[in-house]
Protein backbone atom coordinates (compact mmCIF):
# COMPACT_ATOMS: atom_id res chain seq x y z
CA UNK A 1 0.00 0.00 0.00
CA UNK A 2 1.60 3.08 -0.69
CA UNK A 3 2.22 6.07 1.86
CA UNK A 4 -1.05 8.24 0.07
CA UNK A 5 -3.31 5.39 0.10
CA UNK A 6 -2.38 5.06 3.32
CA UNK A 7 -2.70 8.67 4.56
CA UNK A 8 -6.23 8.26 2.93
CA UNK A 9 -7.04 5.47 4.81
CA UNK A 10 -6.01 7.09 7.84
CA UNK A 11 -7.96 10.20 7.31
CA UNK A 12 -11.14 8.67 6.08
CA UNK A 13 -11.34 6.60 9.48
CA UNK A 14 -10.65 9.83 10.89
CA UNK A 15 -14.26 11.10 9.11
CA UNK A 16 -16.16 8.20 10.18
CA UNK A 17 -15.54 9.82 13.62
CA UNK A 18 -17.57 12.95 12.28
CA UNK A 19 -19.58 11.58 9.73
CA UNK A 20 -21.30 9.30 13.01
CA UNK A 21 -21.27 12.31 14.98
CA UNK A 22 -23.32 14.46 12.19
CA UNK A 23 -25.53 11.17 11.42
CA UNK A 24 -26.86 8.90 13.98
CA UNK A 25 -28.61 6.88 11.62
CA UNK A 26 -25.41 5.62 10.20
CA UNK A 27 -25.94 1.85 9.83
CA UNK A 28 -24.14 -1.29 8.19
CA UNK A 29 -26.65 -2.37 6.24
CA UNK A 30 -27.32 -2.71 2.52
CA UNK A 31 -27.09 1.23 1.73
CA UNK A 32 -29.19 3.27 -0.18
CA UNK A 33 -28.92 6.64 -1.32
CA UNK A 34 -29.63 9.11 1.23
CA UNK A 35 -32.23 11.26 0.93
CA UNK A 36 -30.72 14.89 0.58
CA UNK A 37 -30.32 17.79 -1.42
CA UNK A 38 -27.60 19.00 -3.60
CA UNK A 39 -25.01 21.43 -3.04
CA UNK A 40 -26.31 25.17 -2.72
CA UNK A 41 -25.01 26.53 -6.47
CA UNK A 42 -24.48 30.00 -4.61
CA UNK A 43 -21.86 28.26 -2.02
CA UNK A 44 -20.03 26.03 -5.28
CA UNK A 45 -16.30 26.76 -5.09
CA UNK A 46 -13.18 25.54 -7.21
CA UNK A 47 -10.74 22.84 -5.40
CA UNK A 48 -8.59 25.76 -6.17
CA UNK A 49 -10.55 27.42 -3.72
CA UNK A 50 -9.43 24.88 -0.97
CA UNK A 51 -5.63 24.47 -1.41
CA UNK A 52 -2.54 26.10 -0.02
CA UNK A 53 -1.21 29.62 -1.28
CA UNK A 54 1.96 27.65 -2.73
CA UNK A 55 -0.22 24.78 -4.65
CA UNK A 56 -2.18 27.72 -6.12
CA UNK A 57 0.97 29.39 -6.84
CA UNK A 58 2.32 26.38 -8.84
CA UNK A 59 -1.08 25.86 -10.74
CA UNK A 60 -0.91 29.19 -11.81
CA UNK A 61 2.22 29.51 -13.20
CA UNK A 62 1.97 27.64 -16.42
CA UNK A 63 6.00 27.42 -16.88
CA UNK A 64 6.24 25.37 -13.42
CA UNK A 65 3.05 23.97 -13.76
CA UNK A 66 3.83 20.19 -14.18
CA UNK A 67 0.69 19.33 -15.38
CA UNK A 68 2.16 20.86 -18.75
CA UNK A 69 4.49 18.61 -19.05
CA UNK A 70 1.84 16.37 -20.42
CA UNK A 71 -0.68 19.02 -22.24
CA UNK A 72 2.99 19.96 -24.03
CA UNK A 73 2.93 15.81 -24.93
CA UNK A 74 -0.44 15.73 -25.96
CA UNK A 75 0.39 19.04 -28.49
CA UNK A 76 3.01 16.40 -29.99
CA UNK A 77 0.49 13.81 -30.45
CA UNK A 78 -2.80 15.86 -31.57
CA UNK A 79 -0.43 16.80 -34.19
CA UNK A 80 1.20 14.19 -35.04
CA UNK A 81 0.18 11.13 -37.99
CA UNK A 82 0.49 7.71 -35.83
CA UNK A 83 1.58 4.73 -37.70
CA UNK A 84 -1.40 3.24 -39.24
CA UNK A 85 -3.13 6.20 -40.07
CA UNK A 86 -3.61 8.37 -42.53
CA UNK A 87 -4.67 11.50 -40.96
CA UNK A 88 -4.06 13.41 -37.48
CA UNK A 89 -5.92 14.66 -34.69
CA UNK A 90 -5.43 17.97 -36.33
CA UNK A 91 -6.36 17.00 -39.79
CA UNK A 92 -9.70 17.69 -38.47
CA UNK A 93 -10.04 20.13 -35.53
CA UNK A 94 -7.13 22.66 -36.44
CA UNK A 95 -8.07 25.32 -39.48
CA UNK A 96 -11.74 25.26 -40.23
CA UNK A 97 -12.01 21.73 -38.21
CA UNK A 98 -14.54 21.23 -35.28
CA UNK A 99 -13.39 23.97 -32.21
CA UNK A 100 -12.58 22.31 -29.29
CA UNK A 101 -12.97 25.10 -27.00
CA UNK A 102 -15.85 23.98 -24.70
CA UNK A 103 -14.89 19.98 -25.15
CA UNK A 104 -14.17 19.51 -21.87
CA UNK A 105 -16.61 22.05 -20.33
CA UNK A 106 -19.86 19.88 -22.17
CA UNK A 107 -18.57 16.18 -21.47
CA UNK A 108 -19.87 13.88 -20.86
CA UNK A 109 -22.47 13.91 -23.55
CA UNK A 110 -24.23 11.29 -25.66
CA UNK A 111 -22.47 10.73 -28.82
CA UNK A 112 -25.03 10.63 -31.76
CA UNK A 113 -23.40 7.81 -33.66
CA UNK A 114 -23.76 5.39 -30.63
CA UNK A 115 -26.09 6.83 -28.55
CA UNK A 116 -23.85 6.71 -25.62
CA UNK A 117 -22.98 8.42 -22.81
CA UNK A 118 -19.19 9.59 -23.33
CA UNK A 119 -16.53 11.53 -21.25
CA UNK A 120 -13.14 13.54 -23.04
CA UNK A 121 -10.87 10.15 -22.86
CA UNK A 122 -14.02 8.25 -24.65
CA UNK A 123 -14.84 10.71 -27.04
CA UNK A 124 -10.49 10.56 -27.88
CA UNK A 125 -10.61 7.12 -28.34
CA UNK A 126 -13.77 7.14 -30.65
CA UNK A 127 -11.82 9.35 -32.58
CA UNK A 128 -9.23 7.20 -33.31
CA UNK A 129 -11.42 4.04 -34.15
CA UNK A 130 -13.59 6.07 -36.75
CA UNK A 131 -11.55 8.46 -37.89
CA UNK A 132 -7.77 7.12 -37.60
CA UNK A 133 -8.63 3.36 -37.75
CA UNK A 134 -6.52 2.72 -34.57
CA UNK A 135 -7.07 1.06 -31.51
CA UNK A 136 -8.44 2.51 -28.01
CA UNK A 137 -5.96 3.82 -25.76
CA UNK A 138 -6.25 2.91 -22.13
CA UNK A 139 -7.38 4.35 -19.26
CA UNK A 140 -3.96 6.29 -17.19
CA UNK A 141 -1.98 5.38 -20.41
CA UNK A 142 0.80 8.26 -21.12
CA UNK A 143 -0.82 8.98 -24.45
CA UNK A 144 -4.92 8.79 -23.18
CA UNK A 145 -3.32 11.33 -20.36
CA UNK A 146 -1.36 13.52 -22.41
CA UNK A 147 -4.02 13.76 -24.89
CA UNK A 148 -7.20 14.45 -23.03
CA UNK A 149 -5.09 16.86 -21.02
CA UNK A 150 -4.65 18.84 -24.03
CA UNK A 151 -7.72 18.60 -25.39
CA UNK A 152 -9.27 19.75 -22.02
CA UNK A 153 -6.48 22.57 -21.78
CA UNK A 154 -8.16 24.03 -24.87
CA UNK A 155 -11.56 24.73 -22.53
CA UNK A 156 -9.35 26.42 -20.20
CA UNK A 157 -11.48 29.28 -18.45
CA UNK A 158 -14.63 27.81 -19.92
CA UNK A 159 -17.70 27.54 -17.69
CA UNK A 160 -18.54 23.86 -16.95
CA UNK A 161 -22.24 23.13 -18.91
CA UNK A 162 -22.98 19.90 -19.58
CA UNK A 163 -26.72 19.26 -21.16
CA UNK A 164 -29.05 17.83 -18.62
CA UNK A 165 -31.92 16.42 -21.14
CA UNK A 166 -33.92 13.20 -21.20
CA UNK A 167 -31.05 11.23 -23.28
CA UNK A 168 -29.18 11.66 -20.08
CA UNK A 169 -31.40 11.87 -16.91
CA UNK A 170 -30.66 8.04 -16.40
CA UNK A 171 -27.37 8.30 -16.42
CA UNK A 172 -27.41 11.66 -14.55
CA UNK A 173 -30.01 9.80 -11.39
CA UNK A 174 -27.54 6.99 -11.29
CA UNK A 175 -24.74 9.39 -11.20
CA UNK A 176 -26.48 11.10 -8.37
CA UNK A 177 -27.20 8.05 -6.48
CA UNK A 178 -23.74 7.07 -6.55
CA UNK A 179 -22.32 10.52 -4.88
CA UNK A 180 -25.14 10.19 -2.00
CA UNK A 181 -24.74 6.42 -1.17
CA UNK A 182 -22.92 5.00 1.36
CA UNK A 183 -20.57 2.33 0.15
CA UNK A 184 -17.47 0.20 1.71
CA UNK A 185 -16.82 -0.87 5.26
CA UNK A 186 -16.56 2.93 6.18
CA UNK A 187 -19.99 3.03 5.69
CA UNK A 188 -19.45 6.59 3.52
CA UNK A 189 -21.15 8.53 0.88
CA UNK A 190 -19.07 10.89 -1.39
CA UNK A 191 -21.64 13.92 -0.02
CA UNK A 192 -20.56 13.28 3.46
CA UNK A 193 -16.78 14.52 2.72
CA UNK A 194 -17.87 17.13 -0.29
CA UNK A 195 -21.19 18.44 0.93
CA UNK A 196 -21.44 17.78 4.70
CA UNK A 197 -17.77 18.89 5.82
CA UNK A 198 -15.91 20.97 2.63
CA UNK A 199 -13.87 23.57 4.18
CA UNK A 200 -13.06 21.71 7.52
CA UNK A 201 -10.20 20.44 8.08
CA UNK A 202 -8.78 16.44 7.93
CA UNK A 203 -5.81 16.54 9.59
CA UNK A 204 -3.48 18.79 7.28
CA UNK A 205 -6.02 18.87 4.45
CA UNK A 206 -9.03 20.83 4.12
CA UNK A 207 -11.97 18.99 2.26
CA UNK A 208 -12.88 20.49 -1.05
CA UNK A 209 -16.40 20.01 -2.52
CA UNK A 210 -14.93 17.70 -5.08
CA UNK A 211 -15.64 19.26 -8.46
CA UNK A 212 -14.53 17.79 -11.43
CA UNK A 213 -12.94 21.32 -12.87
CA UNK A 214 -9.40 20.39 -13.05
CA UNK A 215 -8.78 16.75 -14.30
CA UNK A 216 -6.33 15.58 -15.79
CA UNK A 217 -5.46 17.15 -12.74
CA UNK A 218 -1.41 16.75 -11.68
CA UNK A 219 -2.00 15.62 -7.83
CA UNK A 220 1.17 16.10 -5.57
CA UNK A 221 0.02 12.87 -3.63
CA UNK A 222 0.61 11.10 -6.96
CA UNK A 223 3.49 12.39 -8.55
CA UNK A 224 1.93 12.70 -11.66
CA UNK A 225 -1.19 13.39 -13.75
CA UNK A 226 -4.30 11.52 -13.71
CA UNK A 227 -7.99 11.19 -14.82
CA UNK A 228 -10.90 11.51 -12.48
CA UNK A 229 -11.70 7.97 -12.78
CA UNK A 230 -8.69 7.43 -11.09
CA UNK A 231 -9.47 9.87 -7.91
CA UNK A 232 -12.78 7.99 -8.51
CA UNK A 233 -10.54 4.33 -7.35
CA UNK A 234 -8.73 6.33 -4.87
CA UNK A 235 -12.24 6.92 -3.10
CA UNK A 236 -13.68 3.96 -3.56
CA UNK A 237 -10.44 2.02 -2.08
CA UNK A 238 -10.24 5.03 0.69
CA UNK A 239 -13.46 4.16 2.37
CA UNK A 240 -12.51 0.37 1.75
CA UNK A 241 -15.01 -0.36 -1.49
CA UNK A 242 -14.39 -2.35 -4.17
CA UNK A 243 -13.57 -0.11 -7.02
CA UNK A 244 -14.77 -0.07 -10.64
CA UNK A 245 -12.68 -0.19 -13.61
CA UNK A 246 -11.86 3.46 -15.12
CA UNK A 247 -14.41 3.95 -17.79
CA UNK A 248 -16.55 2.02 -16.63
CA UNK A 249 -20.54 3.21 -16.76
CA UNK A 250 -20.84 4.13 -13.26
CA UNK A 251 -18.19 6.50 -13.48
CA UNK A 252 -19.28 7.94 -16.24
CA UNK A 253 -22.06 8.33 -14.57
CA UNK A 254 -20.77 10.18 -11.73
CA UNK A 255 -18.57 12.36 -13.50
CA UNK A 256 -21.99 13.84 -14.95
CA UNK A 257 -23.49 14.47 -11.84
CA UNK A 258 -20.27 16.33 -11.07
CA UNK A 259 -20.04 18.15 -14.09
CA UNK A 260 -23.98 19.35 -13.58
CA UNK A 261 -23.06 19.87 -10.15
CA UNK A 262 -20.29 22.13 -10.54
CA UNK A 263 -22.20 24.39 -13.12
CA UNK A 264 -20.68 27.63 -14.72
CA UNK A 265 -16.83 26.59 -12.52
CA UNK A 266 -14.26 27.38 -15.20
CA UNK A 267 -12.05 24.51 -16.81
CA UNK A 268 -8.82 24.85 -14.97
CA UNK A 269 -6.82 21.84 -16.53
CA UNK A 270 -4.14 21.12 -15.79
CA UNK A 271 -4.91 21.63 -12.14
CA UNK A 272 -2.65 20.94 -9.18
CA UNK A 273 -4.14 19.66 -6.31
CA UNK A 274 -3.01 18.16 -3.47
Amino acid sequence: MSLGMRRTLGALTTLVLLAACADETQTTAPPAPLDRDDLPREDVKSGYEFLTRDTQNLQDDDFANPGFLWVDRGRDLFNAIEAGASVSCASCHDGDGVNLSMSAATHPKIDPASGELVNLEGRVNLCRERYQSLPPLAYESENLLSLTAYVAHQSRGAPMSVAIDDAVAAAYQAGRDYFFTRKGQLNLACSQCHDDHWGAKLRGDTISQGHSNGFPTYRLEWQTLGSLHRRFQDCDIGVRAEPFEAGADIYVALELYLAARASGLEIETPAVRR
